[in-house]
Order: C-alpha cells, then structure tokens, then sequence
C-alpha cells in the first residue's frame, strides 16, 4: 500500500521444562511481534523429538485458531516467526519456521535478516545435489547448518561452524530434538534478547514478547554469541562474540515497538529524542504538531516537549487495512492512503502544522499525506523527518530501495519539499540519529544513509535472486 520502508521478521522460542503450554505461548509471543512482519508467520512445537507445525500466509490471527493451536499438540520446545520478505517471494513455500529431517533427526530454523553470501552458497550446495524448496536464504542457513551436523557431536557444534560461512546479518532460533539455540551474527545487526518465566527460558526478537507471556528480561544475546537451551539450563559458545554491536538504526526509528528495549535503550525514548533533535536542528513556528502513525508519534510528542509547540491527534488511522488490500486501478492506488489515515479536520484547519514522519523513501506517500493535510485546511505545513535522506540500499534485512527509486538520489532537498507540497522539509542529522540512544556500547549501522557499512556488501541482491524466468534462446 505504501512505497516506505517495511518491517522485518520476527522470530520466538520458548524451552519449558515443567510447562507444555508452548504452543500458546508462542501464539502470544508472535502477536506481540507482529508488527515486524504481516505476510506469513508459523509455529513448530517439539514434542519428544515429534516436530508438529503450521504455516501460512496471512496475520498471526488469521493462520491460528483454537482448533489449529490444539492440533499442534504438547511439548516442552517450540520456536515461532512472523515473515516480512525481504528476499524471496510472498508464498507459502517461504513461511517460516523451517523444517528439515536428516540422519540425525529433525532441525526446525527461523531467522531474522539477509545473508550477503546466500547466492553463493545456494549455488555451491546445488551444485553438491542439493534440492531448495523456497527462496528465502533461512533455507541456505538450514542447509549450512545440516551440513556440519552430519560430522559435528552436537547441534550447537554445528551452528557454531555454519557461522563461519555464513555472512551478513542473522538473527536465528534453531530447534532441534532436545534443544532450543539462539543465535546472533557477529556484527549484531538484528536484536535478539532472552526472557525468563519461571523455570522457562525465553528468546523473541523484541522484549515486548516477553511482556505478552509474563516474563522477565534476562539479557540481550550477544553478537556472534550461541545460547544453548537445554534440560541443564543455559549455556553459551563465545568463538565469534564481538566487542560491540552494529545494530540496525531502525530498530530504533521504525521497526521496534515503543515499548521494547533493545541493547538496553527504551525505544520510546530513542523516539522521543529523535524529535527532540529534530526541533533544535529544523525550528519553525507553528501551531501544533502531529505525527504519522504509528513510528512518527513519539518523535512528533519529542518534538512538541522540546519545543513547546501543542501536540495534537492529526490522523485516525484504520488498523483493519492490512497489506494485501487491492488496488486494481490507479485511482484507488491514489486514495489507498485515504483509506488507511484520516486527518482530524479541527486538529489542523486553519493552522500552521509540523508534520512528523520516520522517512521519506520514494516521495510519493509524503505527497499524499502533505495533500490530505492541506485538504483538510492546513495554512502550512512544514514535515520533519526523524531520520537522515536515503542514499543507498539495505543488504542486510531492511527493504530499502535500489538508488534508482530513492527520491534523497535524485533530487536536493529543496526539491523534495516542493516535490511532496510541503512549505519547509528538514531531516535528522547523520550524527543526531547515531545518538538516539546514549548507548555507547551501541553502535548503529547507518550504511543507508552514508554508504559505510559495518560489513562487505555484494554488488547487488535483487529481492528475486532465486526467481528468474529461463530466458529463450534465439531460433
């Protein structure tokens, strides 16, 4: 529905020793995630070394029912992920959670990010006989690690090795008959925390899944660390920890739920300051200022603290339009926005507003909500940005556009304001987003916005790297 940056995956894993709720619990935990991913999702429950499991396309709500979650039976281990493709095509084939059946029994794998290498080592294992059933490159970590554990004594011995062919960014929650691994590439690009409740221990993406099953914050995993656990508790492998991470910056200004902590940061209050700067580095005066649901409405409330300007409710937003609504011509695709936001006429008639977004990408959903505003009566509006323009492309898990449709490529900044019909336009600094958090055990990687990024990226990784048409030869 809109050409903006989209969310990622999120993935949940739960060993209980004394409990054989999982199922539910998992169910729980990836409702709490899914605002990280809206196009599939999936539960695998380990029962004795029995993996039971469902998948499919749609909402967490939409794929599991009473009957669907009772049919998942009882166990003690189960691991669960909510999709956002970011390579590889929406389809059920590429609903997550993995799983495999090998010699030494089953693996079921969920994952949270892009691997730089996945293009070469899907061709190596092909051309060893392997046989891919999707396109999404969890399947080439499943095979890295199936791999190793066909000649490892244990599967944590073969995560441990696949780390080293694998490259990129990887968030990973790996089942196997008796245990339940986390794991985090070195760079720690992705966030990945551990929970307790009660004698169970817990992993997700996000702690706002902790909160959702009642419990508590243990710690963050750290890069390049493997957690094992197990009937013993938890362990780890430390052989590729790095000092500090490299985390995604938009874990903070998009992705995350305000209410998650993250490498110890609120994310709320990352937000919060995000407005904050964006009022010393872009004042203006103006009458109220608003927020685009939902990433822009702390920065919108940050940048009303710090500037004394009234906060005010700008749009409705209807949080029953997902991301599959059909847009069959091109006058629908052109109020698609309409019917997702509704601006609140007596917030901005006849006022001058600042208008808080996370991003521009393409332009064209900045026209569009510039335009409702000044339908609804707006004297001015003036939109801040509480991130720094797009120069380059993600390689790492965030669907950033190649340079040829980035808008910040194409045109100056002036050019930009008057492309989306704003009065004025000013983003957030480089170095104000790369202190959101006070976190100096925290670095970001901002590579999107700089072109340095904290690891080698390919020359490219088209979205469809493993879906092409055979091309016909010449008569």
């Amino acid at each position: 529905m809109f050409n903006g940056i989209h969310e990622e995956c999120g993935v949940f894993g739960i060993y209980s020793p004394d409990d054989t709720s999982v199922a539910m619990q998992t169910y729980m935990g990836l409702y709490a995630l899914q605002h990280r991913g809206q196009e599939s999702c999936g539960i695998v429950v380990n029962d004795s070394g029995v993996f039971t499991y469902r998948k499919d396309l749609g909402l967490v709500h939409e794929v599991f029912n009473k009957d669907s979650l009772e049919a998942l039976g009882e166990g003690n281990i189960a691991i669960g992920h909510v999709r956002y493709s970011t390579t590889g095509n929406s389809n059920r084939s590429n609903a997550q959670p993995l799983v495999v059946r090998h010699v030494k029994g089953p693996l079921a794998i969920a994952h949270n990010g892009n691997l730089t290498n996945a293009y070469e080592l899907r061709t190596e294992y092909e051309l060893k006989g392997a046989i891919f059933h999707s396109t999404n490159d969890t399947e080439v970590i499943s095979y890295a690690i199936t791999e190793q554990r066909l000649v490892c004594s244990s599967i944590e011995e073969a995560v441990e090795k696949a780390m080293e062919k694998i490259k990129g960014a990887y968030s990973l929650v790996v089942m196997s008959p008796q245990k339940l691994i986390a794991a985090r590439d070195p760079i720690g690009f992705k966030p990945l925390s551990i929970g307790r409740l009660g004698s169970s221990y817990v992993v997700a993406s996000e702690t706002c899944a902790f909160d959702s099953i009642g419990a508590e914050f243990y710690r963050d995993v750290r890069p390049g660390e493997i957690v094992i656990i197990d009937e013993n508790g938890l362990r780890s492998i430390d052989t590729h920890i790095t000092p500090k991470p490299h985390m995604c910056v938009f874990e903070y200004v998009y992705f995350a739920r305000p209410d998650s902590v993250i490498e110890g940061s609120s994310v709320h209050m990352a937000r919060l300051k995000a407005g904050e700067y964006l009022w010393k580095e872009h004042p203006v005066d103006a009458d109220v200022v608003i927020g685009v649901p939902d990433s822009g409405l702390d920065a919108a409330l940050g940048f009303s603290n710090a500037s004394g300007i009234p906060y005010g409710v700008g749009f409705i937003k209807n949080r029953y339009v997902g991301r599959t609504f059909i847009q069959p011509s091109q006058t629908e695709r052109t109020n698609s926005v309409k019917i997702k936001l509704n601006v609140v006429r007596e917030t901005v008639k006849g006022k001058r507003v600042v208008l808080i977004d996370d991003s521009i990408v393409r332009g064209t959903t900045s026209r569009r909500i510039v335009n409702l505003i000044r339908e609804a009566g707006a004297k001015e509006i003036h939109v801040r940005i509480s991130c720094p323009p797009f120069t380059n492309p993600c390689y790492f898990g965030t669907d950033i556009d190649s340079k040829e449709n980035l808008i910040a490529c194409r045109m100056s900044i002036p050019e930009i304001c008057k492309e989306i019909g704003a009065d004025t336009l000013g983003y957030l600094s480089v170095e104000a987003v790369n202190s959101l958090t006070g976190n100096d055990n925290c670095k970001f990687c901002d590579g999107c916005f700089t072109g340095n990024y904290p690891a080698p990226v390919p020359k490219e990784i088209p979205k469809d790297k493993f879906e092409f048409k055979i091309k016909k030869s010449a008569k």
